[in-house]
C-alpha cells in the first residue's frame, strides 16, 4: 500500500500537531514554514510560559459565526485528549486554577517536544520555505495538490493549511492563509483583531497611565449590555486594556466593524450597590472629619485613579459614586494587529467538516488552526482549537 503525501502550510501549534497525527497515521510528511525555525508564535504564548489548554471547557469559550461547529471539533480531541498526548510527549502539566501549564512554565519545552516527535516520525521540515501557490497536481499520478514555493514545488495527496493570523508582533504572522484559501472559492469571514487592548474616546487617560485596578468591565450596545468581565484592569494612554477587556475585545471590534457603537462601563466597586457605597464613603469621612471627599478615597483607588474619578467632583458624594460605579468610556477600535494575541474571523466552517476540518469544495485541502472563523477567550482556548483542529486535519488527511 502505497503511503499517501501529506503537505503542511505553517510550522506553528497547528501545522506540528497536523504533522504528528498525519506522521502517526502512515502518511509520507513535509511540512514548509516560512520562517528560518518553527513555532515562533508558540514560544510567546502564555507570555512566555505556554498555556496549553484549560480544565474549563464550555461552549461558549469559543466564538464564530458558527461556535457550534468548533465545540463539535473540540469534543473529539477534549482537553482530556490534550494532556494525554503531550503527557506521552514528556510534558507534565501544573494546573493553576484551571489554567494548565508545563510544569517547566517554559513554552519552548512544548515546541521541543514536538520538533522532537516529528523528527522521530521522519516528518521532512522545511523552513524559509515562502508558498506562494496551491493548485492542482498536472500529473495526478503525483498526487492530487501541487505546493509551490519560490525555490521548489511539493506534490501532495492531501494540503493543510495551517498559515496562523496576523496577530501579533512576532516575525512571520501572515495573511497568507487567507489568500490560499481565497483563491480555492473559499469564503472569508473578515478577519479582525481579537484579544486585543481598545481605543477610547476621552482626554484624561494621560492621567491614570498604568494603573491597574479590579473592576467589572460591561459591553453595552446602546441602553443594553452585551456582555460583562470581572478581573484587573489596565488603565493606558489610549483606553483599556487587560484580561477583561480582552474577553470582550473581540465582540467590541466585530460590532464596531458592522457600524454598530460600542461602550465599555467600568465599574470599579463591584461589590457594592450605589446605595451601600454611597453609605460606605459617608462613613469613611464620619471617621475622618478632617479629610475631604478626595482624600477619603486614598487606601480604595491608586492615586492616578482618584485624581480621573474626581476630577469634575469635588464635594458631591452622589456623583462621584455614579462615576465609580459606571464610569463609561467610548470604544473607538481595536488597537493595531500587531498588539492582538489572535484573530476572530477566517475561513468559514460553513465550508468545512467538523469531524475532519476537510474543504467541502476542494477534497484533499484541510484547514487547522487560527486561519479558520474560530477565535477563543484567554485561557489556553486558542491553543486548545489548535490541538483540536489540527488532531482532525491530521489524522483524516492521512486516510
Amino acid at each position: 500500500m502505497n503511503k499517501k503525501t501529506v503537505c503542511i502550510i505553517g510550522g506553528g501549534a497547528a501545522g506540528l500537531v497536523s504533522a504528528i497525527f498525519a506522521a502517526r497515521n502512515h502518511a509520507s510528511v513535509i511540512l514548509l514554514e516560512q520562517n528560518e525555525k518553527p513555532g515562533r508564535k508558540l514560544l510567546a504564548t502564555g507570555n512566555g510560559r505556554c498555556n496549553l489548554t484549560n480544565t474549563f471547557q464550555q461552549p461558549s469559550c469559543y466564538h464564530g459565526r458558527h461556535p457550534e461547529f468548533a465545540w463539535k471539533v473540540i469534543q473529539q480531541f477534549p482537553m482530556q485528549k490534550t494532556v494525554a498526548f503531550f503527557s506521552k510527549l514528556g510534558i507534565y502539566t501544573k494546573n493553576r486554577e484551571g489554567y494548565l501549564y508545563p510544569a517547566s512554565f517554559q513554552a519552548s519545552s512544548v515546541l521541543e517536544v514536538l520538533e522532537a516527535e516529528a523528527r522521530y516520525l521522519k516528518v521532512k521540515i522545511k523552513c524559509r520555505e515562502q508558498v506562494t501557490d496551491i493548485c492542482a497536481c498536472p500529473d495526478r499520478k503525483q498526487g492530487r495538490w501541487q505546493v509551490k514555493t519560490a525555490a521548489w514545488q511539493y506534490n501532495a495527496d492531501s494540503v493543510i493549511i495551517a498559515c496562523g493570523s496576523p496577530a501579533s508582533e512576532i516575525a512571520g504572522s501572515c495573511t497568507s492563509g487567507y489568500a490560499f484559501a481565497r483563491k480555492l472559492g473559499h469564503t472569508l469571514i473578515k478577519p479582525l483583531p481579537a484579544l486585543v487592548p481598545l481605543n477610547c474616546k476621552g482626554s484624561f487617560f494621560s492621567k491614570w497611565s498604568g494603573v491597574r485596578a479590579e473592576a467589572c468591565v460591561s459591553l453595552a450596545v446602546g441602553y443594553e449590555i452585551f456582555r460583562e468581565e470581572r478581573g484587573e484592569v489596565q488603565l493606558t494612554e489610549y483606553g483599556v486594556s487587560g484580561i477583561p477587556v480582552f474577553q470582550l475585545s473581540g465582540h467590541a471590534v466585530r460590532l464596531l466593524d458592522e457600524g454598530v457603537p460600542v461602550r465599555l462601563l467600568l465599574d470599579f466597586m463591584p461589590d457594592f450597590t450605589e446605595e451601600s457605597l454611597e453609605s460606605f464613603l459617608r462613613t469613611r469621612l464620619e471617621n475622618c472629619p478632617y479629610k475631604t471627599l478626595k482624600e477619603s478615597l486614598v487606601g480604595l483607588f491608586p492615586k492616578k485613579l482618584i485624581d480621573v474619578l474626581t476630577q469634575d467632583n469635588r464635594d458631591d458624594i452622589t456623583s462621584l459614586v455614579q462615576k465609580i460605579k459606571c464610569l463609561e468610556l467610548d470604544v473607538k477600535g481595536p488597537r493595531s494587529f500587531k498588539q492582538a494575541q489572535v484573530c476572530s474571523g477566517g475561513v468559514s466552517t460553513e465550508e468545512l467538516s467538523p469531524e475532519t476540518m476537510e474543504s467541502s469544495l476542494h477534497p484533499g485541502i484541510f484547514f487547522a488552526g487560527e486561519v479558520v472563523d474560530t477565535d477563543g477567550i484567554c485561557g489556553g482556548y486558542n491553543l486548545q482549537w489548535a490541538w483540536s483542529s489540527a488532531a482532525a486535519a491530521g489524522t483524516h488527511a492521512a486516510c
